[in-house]
This record gives structure tokens, sequence and C-alpha cells, in this order.
């Protein structure tokens, strides 16, 4: 069966991401000696196991649940 990719731009905007954050995930998960590490084995593991859209679906809800369990502190 032949399923659509998940548009990943265009369309109503739900999650906002500066580039300060975009800037601190990518350090943490390419220069963090302890997180790093640990970081880009799943990813390796997750892209070979996962197609584009299983991928995207599992950004996206990570996102989400980050977002809802988000503590007061961390606001």
């Amino acid at each position: 069966m032949s399923v659509e990719p998940i548009p990943l731009t265009g369309g109503k905007s739900v999650y906002c991401i500066n580039e300060f954050q975009l800037k601190q995930a990518f350090s943490l998960a390419n220069d963090d000696p302890e997180s790093s590490p640990k970081i880009q084995k799943k990813i390796s593991e997750l892209e070979e196991i996962f197609d584009r859209n299983e991928q995207a679906a599992l950004a996206f809800v990570l996102i989400d649940r980050l977002l809802k369990t988000v503590k007061k502190t961390e606001i």
C-alpha cells in the first residue's frame, strides 16, 4: 500500500519552535559528550526501522507530549 508523505511544511501552524530552541537541540544532539551519543544512536535506530511518515508522526507526537507534560517551573 502506498501512503502519501506527511507534509512537513505548509498549512496552519500548530507548534512554534524558535531558532534558539533549535540551536540548543542540535547542540545537545551533536555536541554534548553525554547526550549526543545516546541521541545519535536512537536516531540511527529509528531511521532504520521507520519510514519517513513514521518518523514525522513520532516527531510530532513527541513534541505534543512534551508540551502537554511541561512542568510549571519550566514555563
